[in-house]
């Protein structure tokens, strides 16, 4: 095998494919949804995209239009989804144990690609996301290789949002290939990080100093949950960090609401857009911008 043939038939399994965003970046853009994340975080819209389907296939029984099934794959049990018979009902997810989906397909970078092809000539670019993407770092840099080398698509932007956990090796795999990436600060302190994420926040700032070094920082998104995060007690010193990035990288406030959210964080006060403009205002009057606001509050 090639180098070429070696680099399209690298693998990543998808939850989603968005044949059309304009949220996830600039302009109408592609979006790709991997499974998987690092992070369990409490206040996550989409917890089906955390963890990994173990094909116990207690789903199986309760889909009510027969679209799931056992298989076999290299000998291994594993769950069949017939996307032509899925009422996208999400039964399946409501009965999982590990509140995983078995509703993924493992897509090489060749037949992402032809996906690609398809809308190529009706977006600017093309955004991975999650779960978190960069998880599968191979095969997210071999696909912004192809893209970036194609004469037909390379005219698309290729981006990445992350959770920023991703460590400076990976992140200098990927830069050669990405025109910029989006990042969630999810809190200020160490122990709120670790409180909404089960993880810690080091990585985060150093993935945010690199790709800023590099000019490569997009966008900087801080949801804001109040009585959680700690964006307003610690306003200072996020105003600080914030004004030190490159005057281009965009600081998007997001309201916290409880669509798609589980468990403890149902229980937690959903944001307001007078607590949004609080802390926009707070983060003004200390010299930051741009900011953008949220559009909606539902």
């Amino acid at each position: 095998m090639n180098n070429r043939q070696s680099t399209l038939s690298k693998t990543a399994l998808v939850s989603q494919i968005i044949n059309f965003s304009c949220v996830d970046g600039p302009g109408s853009r592609l979006v790709i949804f991997l499974q998987g994340c690092n992070y369990n975080c409490k206040n996550c819209h989409n917890p089906h995209t955390i963890d990994m389907c173990d094909s116990c296939g207690d789903c199986i029984t309760h889909c009510p239009t027969q679209a799931l099934s056992m298989t076999s794959i290299g000998g291994k049990d594993a769950i069949r989804w017939d996307s032509d018979l899925c009422s996208e009902c999400d039964t399946c997810l409501s009965v999982c144990p590990r509140q995983s989906t078995p509703k993924t397909r493992e897509y090489s970078v060749a037949q992402m690609l032809e996906v690609i092809q398809q809308h190529g000539s009706f977006i600017s670019g093309i955004t991975i996301s999650g779960g978190e993407a960069t998880l599968q770092l191979h095969f997210i840099k071999a696909l912004f290789k192809a893209i970036k080398s194609s004469e037909e698509l390379q005219h698309l932007s290729c981006m990445i949002d992350s959770n920023g956990s991703l460590n400076e090796t990976g992140w200098q795999k990927l830069l050669p290939y990405i025109d910029g990436a989006m990042i969630d600060l999810k809190s200020w302190q160490q122990e709120t990080h670790r409180y909404i994420t089960g993880r810690d926040n080091h990585k985060v700032f150093r993935s945010l100093n690199l790709l800023s070094q590099h000019n490569k920082l997009y966008e900087v998104r801080l949801l804001q949950i109040p009585g959680v995060t700690d964006f307003e007690s610690e306003i200072d010193a996020l105003a600080s960090f914030l004004t030190r990035l490159p005057s281009s990288t965009r600081i998007k406030l997001n309201a916290f609401q409880h669509h798609g959210v589980t468990g403890e964080a149902l229980a937690w006060q959903t944001c307001s857009e007078d607590n949004i403009e609080r802390l926009a205002s707070q983060l003004t009057e200390r010299g930051v911008k741009p900011l953008i606001l949220p559009s909606v509050y539902i």
